[in-house]
């Protein structure tokens, strides 16, 4: 019998439907292989008693002929997802060893759909990073490597625990969280499939929150398609979140496969950057040829204010993000350390329980928000953000069906070798990506290729609002074009 823990969700699905293999059997070999790749530092918790009492129940329904969609799918979930009587910290010392008394709605509905939790994956702290090494419980190890090195490789963040996961099978798909970039960039890093999926399509309720009116929830998964069967699960209206929209989600996985003959492909010159590494050009043009090789038309875009995306991004998100965190004050739950005035117990207790990362990002979220600075840092970005949603709106409305632009500025680089002396050098790794989400718009990362070293590079496809299938039937035909790749074992 083939490794269980290579099946792609389609390919285990049909597998489990035949009777080939238990969910008890594939959740076991998954469990095993999560045991043998502690040093990728992937999980911050293992639940293998509740995997395997999921996995049995699972089988049950399954003999009854009552399994559903995901039936005994064994995924990771980021620690961002409540989950209930099971501990969730956002990977930060704040919360401590909270226990949710609720569940996450995305997670509640892979449950509902017969998927088994596997255990809880490693993020950046509250999402706040770009490579996952802002985690309080450590950096995560990329399981890819440069050709002939032994250097330890971040796999990008802040969603590094689910691609790292993914990339190296120890489960078959996973929950991640995309404020920035935080689905695609990792996805590119470690030759996954990620997929952001327009504002609003997925709850955010039960999810800890970094920034209110970017985050989205989304999959990882090994392949285009499996990336659809997970989405289809995790999207959907919910009457707790307020920002949900209340429309029918289709069936995904029919997108796959469908003819792409006929659209219109944009190509957006804003985004050749100065200073772009040859290969990332390369890989550009190389996805837009297979596009066209499949009849689909390039066409030359404008996104004129491309350039004022990043910048904008670093003041609506962390302003966002000190809102938000300012719930955690050692009064009701996590971290509490006491003080001699309520004053000095909310200091003490966040100077220990934040990290670095979020600590800069809350002072300056506090700052663009505080008098006198609003309008023009706060105001002026909010401004910025909406005629950056135009640009897109403008491409759109000339009958662009969706834009195909680079995912990440370079392969995966080293843990350690970025942001140490300036915090930008890791910002600017969102330069692809931010615009996305500051226009609330889908968006879809797929392996194309390597690098000179032989780390995998990824392309972006980006869609109009609500229009995920178009994406998972391009993101199909660069899969097909670049092939599949999965990183030599090594730990």
């Amino acid at each position: 019998m083939t490794d269980l823990t290579s099946l792609t969700i389609a390919e285990a699905r049909d597998g489990l439907a035949s009777k080939s293999f238990t969910s008890l059997e594939l959740t076991d070999a998954h469990l095993a292989a999560i045991e043998a790749a502690r040093s990728l530092n992937a999980f911050v918790l293992e639940t293998p008693d509740q995997a395997r009492a999921m996995a049995r129940a699972v089988d049950a329904k399954i003999a009854k002929g009552e399994g559903g969609p995901l039936a005994g799918i064994p995924l990771g979930i980021k620690d961002l997802f409540a989950t209930k009587d099971v501990r969730t910290t956002a990977c930060s010392k704040i919360l401590g060893n909270f226990v949710p008394p609720y569940e996450s709605t995305v997670t509640s509905q892979l449950w509902r759909d017969g998927a088994v939790m596997l255990g809880k994956l490693n993020n950046d702290e509250f999402a706040m990073g770009s490579s996952n090494e802002t985690s309080c419980f450590g950096p995560v190890v990329n399981p890819w490597r440069r050709e002939g090195s032994n250097t330890t490789l971040v796999p990008g963040g802040s969603s590094g625990g689910s691609a790292s996961a993914v990339a190296a099978l120890l489960c078959m798909g996973a929950t991640a969280t995309d404020t920035g970039g935080s689905i695609r960039q990792p996805a590119a890093f470690t030759a996954t499939v990620g997929v952001k999926p327009t504002y609003g399509r997925c709850s955010r309720w039960g999810i800890v929150a970094f920034a209110s009116s970017l985050d989205q929830a989304g999959p990882i998964a090994r392949t285009v398609r499996d990336s659809a069967i997970l989405m289809r699960s995790m999207a959907g209206h919910d009457p707790k979140d307020t920002t949900s929209v209340d429309i029918g989600v289709p069936d995904y996985e029919a997108a796959i496969g469908k003819s792409v003959k006929g659209m219109k492909i944009g190509i957006p010159k804003e985004y050749r950057l100065d200073g772009m590494p040859a290969e990332i050009e390369k890989l550009w043009t190389e996805g837009a040829g297979w596009l066209k090789a499949a009849g689909a038309e390039l066409v030359e875009v404008s996104l004129p204010h491309t350039k004022y995306a990043l910048p904008a991004y670093y003041i609506v998100a962390p302003a966002e993000a000190s809102s938000n965190l300012a719930r955690y004050d050692g009064v009701r739950y996590g971290l509490r350390v006491p003080g001699r005035s309520i004053g000095e117990l909310y200091e003490n207790t966040r100077a220990e329980g934040f990290g670095d990362e979020v600590r800069r990002r809350v002072m300056i979220g506090t700052y663009v928000l505080s008098a006198g600075y609003y309008d023009a840092y706060y105001l002026r970005a909010q401004k910025v953000r909406t005629l950056i949603k135009k640009d897109f709106e403008d491409c759109f409305a000339k009958g662009v069906n969706a834009i195909l632009t680079p995912a990440t500025p370079s392969a995966a680089f080293g843990v350690g070798e970025k942001g140490g002396a300036d915090p930008v050098e890791m910002y600017l790794n969102d330069i692809f990506t931010v615009t996305v989400n500051m226009a609330g718009l889908p968006g879809i990362a797929v392996p194309a290729g390597k690098d000179a070293q032989g780390l995998p590079l990824g392309l972006q496809l980006i869609g109009r609002p609500f229009d995920e299938e178009t994406l998972f039937s391009l993101g199909e035909v660069v899969e097909q074009a670049a092939g599949r790749f999965t990183p030599p074992r090594w730990w």
